[in-house]
């Protein structure tokens, strides 16, 4: 399934569930592997990252923050992305992704990605996201009610790794 589309059904599938979660709260949205998404019979490595961005469409939707975010014309912009792959996700399957944010700062939100296929863990994303308005960058605290006292030690090292030459 192209991506556009993706994005058009889990924003009419995310409206039933508008602010229904806490900006804490794992979110989880799913999917079918398509002929769309696949090589010959797995799902190919560049549509996990497309799924990921589909599920922080669909967490900011039921975490009643999307609207909030248009009013405001702003959007989503994701900085770094790191995927670790775990099992091959055959074709036509039912895709399972539980996002949950991490961590957030003045500047970026992390968000995890778990896609599990029948409740096996067959990969997980790591995403820094930012917020922008025009050139700006918008604190993920205008959108998200959060609070983090410490910085988990996985951001910390994919942060030092992000830096490395």
């Amino acid at each position: 399934m192209s991506g556009l589309l993706r994005n058009i059904l889990a924003f009419f599938l995310g409206l039933r569930g508008y602010a229904s979660r806490a900006a804490t709260d794992s979110v989880e949205t799913g999917f079918w592997v398509t002929p769309f998404d696949s090589g010959v019979r797995v799902l190919k490595s560049d549509k996990y990252l497309q799924y990921a961005e589909t599920a922080q469409l669909d967490y900011l939707l039921k975490v009643g923050r999307f609207f909030a975010v248009l009013r405001s014309g702003a959007g989503f912009v994701n900085l770094a992305q790191q995927v670790r792959f775990l099992r091959p996700v055959p074709l036509f399957s039912r895709v399972r992704v539980e996002t949950r944010l991490l961590f957030a700062d003045d500047n970026c939100a992390y968000f995890l990605h778990a896609l599990r296929v029948r409740e096996d863990l067959a990969a997980e994303v790591l995403v820094k996201m930012k917020f922008k308005q025009g050139g700006r960058t918008l604190a993920p605290s205008t959108f998200l009610a959060f609070d983090f006292a410490t910085v988990p030690e996985r951001i910390r090292s994919w942060e030092s790794s992000l830096q490395a030459p």
